[in-house]
C-alpha cells in the first residue's frame, strides 16, 4: 500500500510539472484558450465553487481513466480494487494541486494562501477545504476497501467460527 501511494505522489509530481508548463503563473486555466463555466449550483457542490474549464474536464477524465485502466485491462472490477483506484485518484489530485503551488515559480509556499489563490474559495487549517475532503474521502475508501480484501482472495467473507 505504501509503495502504491508513493507511486501516486510521484505521478502527481510529474503531472504538476506538466501543468506548470501548460498554465504558467495563471492558475486554474485562467489564460488558456478553453471554455469555462464560471458559476452553477452544481459547481458549488461538486467542484468547490471553482469554474469548470474544458482543460480540467478533460484532464480529470483522463486521469480517472488512467487510475481505472488496471481494472479494465485485468478485467477485474472488484470492490477492493475499485475503492483503491478511486482513493489513489483522490490522493493524486490533492498532491498534484499542492505540488503545483510549491513547484511553480510564480507561487511557492509564500503564496499558498487565499489572498493569492482565488480559485480555491474555501480554506481550513492553511489549505483548501478540498484537500481535507479529498484526503478524508481517500482514507474512508481505504478503510472500506479493507473490508473486501478477504472476499476477493477467498470468496465471500465468513461470519466467523
Amino acid at each position: 500500500m505504501a509503495i502504491y501511494f508513493a507511486w501516486v505522489v510521484l505521478m502527481a509530481f510529474f503531472f504538476a510539472h506538466v501543468e506548470i508548463q501548460i498554465e504558467g503563473p495563471a492558475g486554474w486555466a485562467a489564460a488558456l484558450p478553453t471554455w469555462r463555466i464560471e458559476s452553477h449550483w452544481l459547481l458549488d457542490i461538486f467542484w468547490g465553487g471553482r469554474a469548470l474549464t474544458g482543460y480540467h474536464a478533460w484532464a480529470f477524465s483522463f486521469m480517472a481513466l488512467m487510475f481505472l485502466s488496471p481494472l479494465a485491462f485485468n478485467g477485474r472490477w472488484q470492490a477492493h480494487d475499485l475503492l483503491l483506484a478511486v482513493a489513489g485518484l483522490m490522493v493524486f489530485w490533492v498532491a498534484e494541486d499542492f505540488l503545483w503551488f510549491l513547484l511553480n515559480p510564480a507561487f511557492g509556499w509564500a503564496h499558498f494562501d487565499p489572498a493569492h489563490v482565488p480559485w480555491h474559495k474555501r480554506w481550513w487549517w492553511g489549505a483548501p477545504v478540498d484537500y481535507w475532503g479529498g484526503l478524508g474521502g481517500a482514507a474512508l475508501l481505504l478503510l472500506a476497501s479493507r473490508r473486501f480484501i478477504g472476499r476477493t482472495a477467498n470468496g465471500p467473507a465468513s461470519s466467523g467460527s
